[in-house]
């Protein structure tokens, strides 16, 4: 089970913290991917962590703003998303991939998923 939370509203320029709270696996067994889909839109690769070799991907809409971490202590992703902009506005996912290598991130390659929290930046 992957349960999101830390979502709501910001303003431009503003922080949140997303987290994905894991349980009945660990870390150590999948990737962990987070997308996003905003209305009338795709669903979207985000960010992933591989339990593989610890790789991390980006997309590029958020490279150098978003920073996936992880804490095995508390089996929790994180999704810390700075300088946020408007059309950073989506509903956010956390899923696992049984793979362990988290990309491509693309939805069809991941297996479980959470249930999406919004996230909603103000302009």
């Amino acid at each position: 089970q992957l349960v999101e939370s830390g979502g709501g509203l910001a303003q431009t320029g503003g922080s949140l913290r997303l987290s994905c709270a894991i349980s009945g696996f660990t870390l150590d067994d999948y990737a962990i991917g987070w997308f996003r889909q905003a209305p009338g839109k795709e669903r979207e690769g985000v960010s992933s962590i591989s339990n593989r070799d610890g790789s991390r991907y980006y997309a590029d809409s958020v490279k150098g703003r978003f920073t996936i971490s992880y804490d095995n202590a508390k089996n929790t992703v994180y999704l810390q998303m700075n300088r946020l902009k408007p059309e950073d506005t989506a509903i956010y996912y956390c899923a696992a991939d049984i793979t362990g290598w988290g990309t491509p991130v693309l939805a069809h390659r991941y297996d479980y998923w959470g249930q999406g929290i919004q996230v909603t930046v103000s302009a």
